[in-house]
């Protein structure tokens, strides 16, 4: 048998292309259905997604081959219906996954399901530890591949049937919302030094932050943002009482401390695994599903800089994180308040960003640094690696158009970003919704970069420099006022 490739037919692209067009005019309806039709259900499920040993892990600088699967990864799913809408929120265990492949699911679960694209929110967790799904030389979407690599196909595959699966799986439910805080396991990564010397760049030039500096190095003198300690969850259980899933979501990047070319979910997984004994679920049919969203954590992470450091023996510093983070759902669980029924509603549209350019100058030293044979560093430990990326960057597009989604639970907004989103977007997101409460899911439909605000890139540092971030540094007020937008017409609709 034929097994379906992962190029995408003309007429798939072109309908994509119009739905976005179209959108976000063109939204999931979220009016209160008839009396007799009034009936809210949801289903969940997980889709192993563990590639074979040898792929490449990409959570460094230097891609190493998978030696040793340390736990499974999975695509967490659920899927929720209010009688008129459905919705499908997957998330996956992957440090990022670019567009097409997210696509092809998509085009799956429209074909299998009827489910159109704008409802259905596919992302990554954001693990270190797994294998890549981004192919031969995507440079994060901006120059996606025609066809798709055999891993990228079988997770778009696993990612439809999970779907697929969870939509099975529908009962009828009830759904709430929680919210707690885990404030000593974030912290910004990025820091105001009075030192030049920890600042230079891999462009000759310095800096006025540093991310991840020396800790409790004496020239640290304050951190260059915020932090958002918030764990808004979502918890879905049977109309009698029985869990069927909870989605949660940290602000806090990937933890990391594994042995070297291990597969791992990161804490994430772990955090499915404990808030699934806390509930003692982990024995239902269909089996409860715990899923951790990884909210905007583009500059933060669990390290003090100031304090005290502790050696962590392997996996024992993403337990620690899990534990926190599953035992302040579980706290806060015994007092959600359910809903039997609530509107759902899904908005998506398709948002130009100007990708950014090496100036002659920078493709000059690219060149130079490419043809320099030797070991030395002229500016940077990494500067060779940069000149690889300018010289990509060079043959990008010079326009890409990057998918902005929104979901409506009733008073809850979600909003789908596909980037590693500084924290500062997300708290402003949340400020500004019209919802009662909003979180943010990055690395959503695809995974494009680093998204800083342009404060930030004022100030420099790893994430803003040019291949590590790749659009328009004016692109976060952009996409947020696209987003915004978007939510005020859902939370209009009636």
């Amino acid at each position: 048998m034929k097994q379906t490739t992962g190029t995408l037919s003309w007429a798939w692209i072109l309908a994509i292309v119009i739905g976005l067009i179209l959108a976000p005019a063109t939204m999931a309806r979220a009016d209160e259905p008839k009396e007799k039709t009034r009936v809210f259900r949801a289903g969940a499920s997980a889709s192993n997604i563990t590639p074979p040993l040898g792929e490449a892990i990409v959570g460094g600088w230097i891609p190493i081959p998978a030696a040793h699967i340390h736990d499974e990864l999975f695509a967490r799913c659920l899927v929720l219906d209010d009688g008129n809408t459905q919705l499908a929120i997957v998330l996956c265990d992957n440090v990022g996954i670019p567009r097409e492949v997210f696509d092809l699911s998509k085009r799956w679960i429209h074909e299998e399901l009827k489910l159109p694209p704008a409802q259905v929110l596919l992302a990554a967790t954001h693990t270190h530890s797994a294998t890549t799904a981004r192919g031969k030389n995507t440079f994060a979407g901006l120059s996606p591949n025609k066809t798709l690599s055999p891993y990228q196909q079988f997770l778009a595959r696993r990612i439809a049937d999970g779907v697929r699966r969870a939509h099975n799986n529908l009962q009828p439910a009830r759904i709430g919302f929680g919210r707690t805080a885990v404030p000593s396991q974030v912290f910004n990564r990025r820091w105001h030094v009075d030192n030049p010397s920890l600042l230079n760049n891999p462009f000759g030039g310095i800096d006025q932050v540093r991310m991840n500096p020396p800790r409790r190095h004496k020239n640290l003198t304050r951190p260059a943002g915020p932090t958002d300690p918030e764990i808004p969850f979502i918890s879905i259980q049977q109309t009698g009482g029985q869990p069927i899933a909870v989605l949660a979501n940290y602000s806090l990047h990937y933890v990391g401390g594994v042995r070297r070319g291990d597969v791992s979910a990161d804490y994430f997984g772990i955090f499915s695994q404990r808030i699934s004994e806390l509930l003692k679920a982990e024995k239902l049919n269909p089996p409860f599903i715990g899923i951790l969203s990884n909210g905007t954590s583009g500059d933060i992470n669990n390290i003090n800089f100031q304090g005290e450091s502790k050696r962590y023996e392997p996996y024992e510093k993403m337990t620690e994180v899990a534990e926190l983070v599953a035992q302040n759902v579980f706290k806060s669980y015994a007092s959600v308040e359910y809903h039997d029924w609530l509107p759902l509603g899904a908005a998506i549209t398709s948002l130009p960003l100007k990708v950014r350019k090496p100036t002659p100058d920078l493709l000059k030293l690219a060149n130079e640094l490419q043809q320099d044979e030797s070991n030395k560093s002229r500016h940077h430990s990494r500067e060779k690696i940069y000149a690889e990326r300018w010289l990509a960057l060079a043959q990008a597009p010079d326009v890409v158009e990057i998918p902005l989604q929104v979901l409506r639970l009733g008073e809850v907004g979600i909003a789908a970003i596909p980037f590693e989103v500084f924290v500062e977007i997300g708290l402003e997101i949340k400020d500004r919704s019209p919802f009662d409460r909003t979180f943010t899911i990055e690395l959503a439909n695809g995974s494009y970069g680093y998204l800083p605000t342009p404060r930030q890139h004022r100030l420099g540092g790893y994430e803003t420099w040019l291949g590590t971030n790749r659009v328009e540094t004016g692109a976060s007020e952009k996409i947020t006022k696209s987003v915004l937008e978007m939510f005020e017409q859902l939370h209009q609709t009636r």
